[in-house]
């Protein structure tokens, strides 16, 4: 029986290939990430944010922040801190992974950060509805992605473990997409195995 993080490569692979393989593919990964709701954070180490960081660093503050694949929330969160006065949106396929999330809503955050169950292919919301775009160890959908960012605002990709994060596509891919569909100023980073690329909505 294939393993979690070998299916979660397989999958996208496939769907960044051929996109229309996710109609498939969705609900299996669903349900898988479902399951490892309850114990998630317990796979995630130190080195988890630390490119995504490091591509944020001089970002200007964003009032709508898209945090794409939220899991149980933790890049929201601390998209949330980073930029205060920002509406924070976390959206995941999985139930049980926005479940988790917000269970740690404070009252505090409340009035400004959610959670919403969501399909990254197809998002409910309108074009050009955020500033900044964040994925972290996320499928890309790459149509979708150009129609949420806003005009001049910002889409940075994550993954963990770089090139060995299980939901991990190449740079060179990257940029060939999405510089097809109108970003630009491009820059990747690094920190300890994590790896993430920054691009501008043109």
């Amino acid at each position: 029986m294939i393993d979690g993080q070998r299916f979660a490569r397989l999958v996208t692979e496939a769907v960044v290939r051929r996109p229309l393989l996710w109609r498939v593919l969705r609900r299996p990964l669903r349900s898988m990430f479902d399951g490892l709701a309850p114990t998630w954070e317990t796979r995630i180490g130190p080195h988890h944010l630390l490119a995504l960081d490091a591509a944020l660093a001089n970002v200007p503050p964003p009032p709508r922040v898209l945090d794409l694949g939220t899991g149980t929330g933790v890049v929201a969160l601390a998209l949330a801190e980073r930029y205060p006065e920002a509406e924070v949106v976390g959206i995941d396929l999985s139930r049980g992974m926005i479940d988790e999330a917000r269970r740690k809503l404070t009252p505090d955050l409340a009035g400004r950060v959610s959670f919403e169950v969501g399909d990254a292919s197809a998002l409910a919301s309108p074009d050009g509805a955020f500033e900044l775009v964040v994925l972290s160890n996320m499928i890309p959908f790459f149509d979708e992605l150009a129609r949420v960012v806003a005009p001049g605002g910002t889409l940075v990709l994550s993954f963990s473990r770089g090139a060995a994060t299980p939901i991990y596509v190449a740079p060179d891919r990257l940029q060939r997409e999405f510089g097809a569909r109108g970003f630009a100023e491009f820059a990747e980073f690094s920190a300890e195995s994590a790896t993430a690329l920054r691009a501008k909505r043109q």
